[in-house]
């Protein structure tokens, strides 16, 4: 019985802490110190290297779920990574727990702990489709946007789910009520179609609608510690026009982000992404602006030296902010792992000068 009350007081220590700050005033002048702050991080760090960071990191693994204290990246090079991603779709459902199965109370907890340690932490929300009560991925229907812009048929349950959003994000903060600057990361993926804010199912007009409507609510409410990435899919054959078309516009854009996974051929993986590359580096750095690789990987590391000979001499050729591989989930993963053919790799990976892990930007 012992044991069982010994596990059970960090969980209750933690839920206390939650609803103690919960309970106190929201600061915007902190939350955009705290943004600030970020800001003035990452650029300085961009000038180190580019940081590693993996989505939901902390909860589970190849062959493991759950577990406190675990990560197979630490247990790989025994060091976090720099950067966290963490998922809250289902949020704006009052769902307890994620569309990854995550329990929102768990992702607050990790959200802390990984500020905590000196990491950063970065955001995405894949909300249900409000018009048709499916996933993220229903793309049945080509007026899920406008039904949710002001005066459409869903806009009033849309502004309960940005409601959520917002109460949630408002609750990460630290013990003594600091705001906890997040890099976040909505609509991502808008030139692929398989979304329902995506290409062919939005205009352009339109999406930039969305984008605003989201982020004006956010800022109105005092969320000003949210540093806002734009994140489209690898595209491979970017033009000024084409990129500008749906960009939010500098004034609403801190980092330009891209989600760039092989799922095809080595060949055209390498080809599309330095296209990519070599157009975003260079808008990038005419508008004043950093970037990265929002998302990255190869499903289930199928090649052993895939990091080191294909990957990072692509990513050597530009300034990029941070590469952030998806999770390990048992039966599909990104990341790496002990038990993994690219585990070696992964390690020279981490040994060399310019990639950045948790003890790097301490």
């Amino acid at each position: 019985m012992k044991k069982v009350i010994f596990r059970l007081l960090p969980a209750l220590f933690l839920l206390l802490a939650s609803v103690q700050v919960s309970a106190q005033t929201w600061n915007s002048a902190a939350a955009k110190k705290q943004a600030a702050k970020l800001q003035k991080r990452l650029a300085k760090l961009n000038k180190k290297g580019y940081m590693y960071g993996h989505q939901d990191d902390p909860f589970y693994g190849l062959t493991w779920e759950w577990d406190y204290g675990k990560s197979d990246v630490v247990a790989t090079v025994g060091d976090y990574p720099a950067v966290m991603g963490f998922e809250l779709g289902g949020i704006e459902l009052a769902d307890k727990k994620s569309l990854d199965s995550v329990p929102f109370t768990r992702i607050r907890e990790e959200v802390i702990a990984h500020h905590k340690r000196g990491g950063i932490i970065t955001i995405s929300w894949h909300p249900r489709n409000p018009l048709t009560g499916g996933t993220a991925w229903d793309v049945t229907s080509n007026e899920v946007v406008k039904s949710i812009l002001p005066g459409g048929s869903q806009a009033a349950k849309f502004g309960v789910w940005m409601m959520r959003m917002r109460d949630f994000l408002k609750s990460l903060r630290t013990e003594d009520g600091t705001p906890i600057p997040i890099i976040f990361r909505p609509w991502h993926e808008n030139n692929g179609s398989w979304f329902w804010w995506g290409q062919t199912l939005c205009t352009d007009e339109e999406y930039h609608a969305l984008w605003n409507m989201l982020q004006d609510y956010l800022t109105d409410a005092g969320l000003l510690n949210l540093v806002w990435s734009y994140s489209p899919n690898l595209d491979g054959g970017w033009t000024k026009e084409r990129f500008l078309a749906r960009y939010p516009g500098n004034d609403r854009v801190f980092l330009i982000g891209e989600d760039a996974y092989q799922w095809g051929t080595e060949k055209d993986f390498v080809s599309g992404l330095t296209a990519d590359l070599d157009f975003i580096s260079k808008f990038a750095s005419e508008n004043g602006k950093l970037y990265a690789m929002t998302e990255c990987g190869i499903q289930n590391n199928p090649v052993a030296d895939w990091y080191t000979r294909v990957l990072k001499p692509i990513m050597d050729n530009y300034s990029l902010s941070y590469f952030l591989n998806w999770r390990n989930a048992a039966k599909e993963y990104f990341g790496p792992a002990p038990s993994l053919s690219c585990a070696d790799d992964f390690r020279k990976l981490y040994e060399a000068k310019n990639t950045l892990f948790l003890k790097e930007i301490k």
